[in-house]
């Protein structure tokens, strides 16, 4: 990756240097125990495709402080920021595909986020043919470690979000604890609480074991016996899920990311914002 001091200084020339390198989230009100609460934008990914600034504009009238993109739909960085500080909103994270990362590509990709103000590039899926092995996953943290040594001096950070496979038994290990035990503190592990769940994750367990690497969590509910439980609902512990953060997790974001079948999916992000903060009065 070629991307310069001089570039990043052109890059983020176009916004205020302050709102290029972003404002600490832990200003922002409201909040649960200090921490503010983005919104994962695939949770209502029909709507920004349709209309994305409307659909910012809604997310901040929910209440929400930041959102985490997945896909950019085909907007200029700086039309990106400017929606994003017309509505108060700051970039709480992107969900960028593995092969924008690595490469060629990394370079154009920093740059975007500078620009965005966003800090947290997570990748949310490695493609199957390459965690066939648990080599695979150490060759993976291997290369994250790499990407994040690259691009901390420009003050970004690279990370992981897992699904359900992350946390089943691959030739006789956990592949979620491979990759965690061969990345350095530098790579976020954005743990997924009902996607963990749904792969057998004991979620405190697999927060407790690498403190400090939280740095933003997905929170999402998940029941055994309802398969549309949102956040604050459910077999989620999330009082000890929001203590952990507070206390050892390094936490810095919670990202709501919800789907329910029977409601529509702003009514169900507004629904989860409302249980979330509702947590911090019990």
């Amino acid at each position: 990756m070629n991307l310069s001091r001089r570039n990043f200084m052109k890059t983020t020339g176009a916004v205020s240097a302050a709102a290029a390198l972003g404002i600490s989230a832990c200003d922002q009100t409201p909040e649960i125990k200090g921490i503010p609460i983005g919104l994962q934008l695939y949770s209502v990914r029909e709507q920004v495709e349709e209309d994305l600034p409307g659909t910012l504009k809604q997310v901040a009238q929910i209440g929400y402080q930041g959102v985490e993109f997945a896909g950019y739909f085909g907007y200029q960085a700086t039309e990106m920021r400017k929606f994003l500080d017309d509505n108060g909103l700051k970039c709480c994270g992107s969900h960028l595909d593995f092969n924008k990362v690595t490469g060629a590509q990394l370079e154009a990709t920093a740059e975007y986020c500078l620009t965005i103000g966003c800090k947290n590039m997570i990748v949310p899926s490695i493609p199957e043919e390459q965690r066939q092995t648990i080599d695979d996953w150490k060759e993976l943290a291997d290369t994250f470690n790499k990407i994040a040594e690259i691009i901390k001096q420009f003050d970004l950070r690279i990370g992981y979000h897992n699904h359900k496979n992350e946390f089943q038994e691959l030739d006789g290990e956990i592949p979620w604890y491979v990759f965690a035990d061969n990345t350095t503190e530098n790579v976020i592990l954005q743990l997924d609480t009902g996607n963990g769940m749904a792969g057998g994750a004991n979620v405190m367990e697999a927060l407790k074991k690498y403190p400090g690497r939280a740095t933003t969590l997905h929170c999402k509910g998940y029941s055994a016996e309802n398969e549309n439980a949102i956040v604050g609902e459910g077999d989620v512990p999330w009082q000890q899920v929001i203590e952990f953060c507070r206390t050892e997790g390094g936490t810095e974001w919670f990202i709501i990311e919800e789907e329910n079948k029977n409601t529509p999916p702003m009514q169900t992000v507004e629904n989860a914002f409302e249980n979330f903060l509702n947590l911090k009065q019990s």
